[in-house]
């Protein structure tokens, strides 16, 4: 691993922007996993504002989103499909076609889990995979105790991380469920970035920079991987 830390989180969003932007300029058709939640915000506001000019800049990149809710609507204000779409999607000039999000209104949701595994071999695999890191060490939705060669899949929330989500859902309930890309999946990719930034995480932090691979900590799977850049702003 390639540790990087920043006095803020504003400088490792920039950072993080930064080798986004350089990926999709490097490669205009790279294949890229994509992150929700709190901490890829800033990132994705850097690539939007330097990409509000230029055409080009990141239109042919291919994304594969982690993560989604199951049992909630595309449009609820919940959902993940709705959080690239405002965030990001929105706001650049990449093809629909090129975005891809797990449906979690699936009416089959097992085969929702296996069509996404082969869209993402048919799209030529991940090449850059963006994570950040639960309190927990979730990666995704990968709760502790899976097996570090999981593919997408449908799996139970913890309370924890539930409740780390709550705000998304107003005085609505938490989904219990969601489709996760694996962490086999995300292995897979030819380089990935995590990002680190928030309260509550040094716990977390300090025991992956111990070293130990523990399927109890879903994190540790990444010292498994040759390609991997830890960002952190705590």
């Amino acid at each position: 691993m390639i540790w990087e830390s920043f006095d803020s989180y504003e400088a490792l969003s920039d950072r993080a922007a930064h080798i986004f932007l350089a990926a999709a300029r490097a490669n205009p058709r790279i294949v890229l996993g994509l992150p929700t939640g709190r901490t890829p915000v800033g990132m994705y506001d850097r690539v939007v504002r330097e990409c509000r000019d230029d055409y080009r800049c990141f239109r042919d990149v291919t994304t594969f989103n982690l993560d989604e809710y199951v049992g909630i609507p595309r449009d609820h204000p919940g959902s993940y499909y709705t959080f690239m779409r405002e965030h990001l999607f929105e706001h650049g000039h990449i093809s629909a076609a090129h975005t891809h999000i797990p449906d979690g209104m699936a009416p089959d949701l097992d085969e929702e889990c296996r069509r996404y595994e082969l869209d993402i071999a048919n799209a030529g695999g991940l090449g850059l995979t963006f994570l950040g890191l639960g309190r927990n060490g979730h990666i995704g939705f990968n709760e502790p105790g899976t097996p570090f060669d999981s593919r997408t899949r449908i799996v139970q929330l913890t309370e924890s991380t539930r409740i780390a989500n709550a705000a998304l859902f107003e005085d609505e309930q938490v989904p219990h469920e969601a489709i996760t890309m694996g962490i086999g999946t995300i292995l897979d990719s030819k380089s990935i970035v995590l990002l680190v930034a928030g309260t509550g995480k040094e716990k977390a932090l300090s025991r992956l920079k111990s070293e130990e691979v523990d399927v109890a900590f879903p994190a540790s799977s990444l010292w498994l991987h040759g390609n991997v850049r830890v960002l952190v702003s705590l």
